[in-house]
């Protein structure tokens, strides 16, 4: 089964004198990309959830957002006054520095300070949070399975577009043949011609040597080669389809072998039905590669 690499869940929870809610969402990308923003004085959370993320995904930029806040007062906000003092000395230097090169900087406020990590202190950071974590920890396995399945529903969808593409892929290869089979009469003739027409002003031409010429032209006209290619590659784009994620960076490259042979297709055609087909295949190939950058 395909899985898309684009998905979304989220979900809420409350235990232990905290109230919690997950987001999770991923868009395509080259490799697995894990962005977390979760609190860091809940110890071990953070590499637990990338663990758990990374045996679960192949591929995606994948981000997990977690707000946690206290139920009661007894978490009330308090500040940091090392970390308060460490920022403000570090932007009085800033500032010196600053206004040494000539340069005028804004003045931050109350809010800019407090919004800075480590400087607004829950009261939880001295806590024992390993029950926390525990119930996090098996909070986030639904809100996972929410989210790879709708990874597999948007990899299903994908494996009918790109099936009924490779469908069109194979249409349009069958009207290549028949076009390059079609043209086959009229490059005789134009060949025989050409060869009369050489012979006719060339007294000193050598014949067999003008004829082997042009068989070569009729070896490089030939398409028979490329078609063949297509229909390997639509067999192996649909066993690929077939075996399930993940498979995208091996459709990305057939994908680009697809259209490397519809390009020399075209190249080669000399005929008005060919060049129509070629491009036609060129069209959907174009199309089934912007799915596939979707696909795990």
């Amino acid at each position: 089964m395909l899985r898309s690499m684009t998905a979304f869940a989220a979900s809420k929870g409350a235990q232990h004198g905290f109230s919690w809610t997950w987001e999770m969402r991923s868009v395509n990308g080259k490799g697995l990309d894990l962005r977390l923003r979760v609190p860091d004085w809940v110890e071990g959370l953070e590499p637990a959830l990338r663990a758990r993320i990374g045996k679960a995904l192949g591929r995606g930029n994948v981000s997990l957002n977690l707000k946690l806040s206290r139920d009661d007062g007894a978490g009330a906000l308090a500040v940091n006054a090392a970390q308060l003092e460490d920022v403000l000395t570090a932007m009085a230097e800033v500032e010196n520095r600053a206004m040494a090169r000539g340069v005028t900087l804004a003045p931050a406020t109350a809010a800019d300070l407090l919004g800075l990590r480590g400087v607004l202190d829950t009261g939880a950071a001295d806590e024992d949070t390993e029950a926390l974590r525990t119930t996090l920890l098996a909070d986030f396995e639904p809100l996972l399975t929410a989210f790879l399945d709708m990874r597999a529903t948007e990899g299903r969808a994908l494996a009918d577009v790109l099936t009924a593409q490779l469908d069109e892929i194979e249409r349009l290869t069958a009207d290549a043949a028949q076009a390059a089979e079609a043209r086959r009469p009229d490059m005789e003739q134009a060949f025989r011609t050409a060869l009369a027409r050489v012979m006719d002003t060339a007294d000193t031409a050598d014949e067999a040597r003008v004829a082997q010429e042009l068989a070569l032209l009729a070896v490089k006209a030939d398409v028979t080669e490329e078609i063949d290619r297509l229909r390997a590659h639509i067999a192996a784009a649909r066993d690929l389809i077939a075996s399930g994620s993940p498979v995208g960076r091996k459709l990305d490259f057939l994908s680009q072998e697809f259209n490397r042979e519809a390009n020399t297709l075209c190249s080669k055609a000399q005929n008005k039905a060919l060049t129509a087909t070629g491009l036609e295949l060129k069209t959907v190939i174009d199309q089934m590669r912007e799915q596939v950058q979707n696909v795990e």
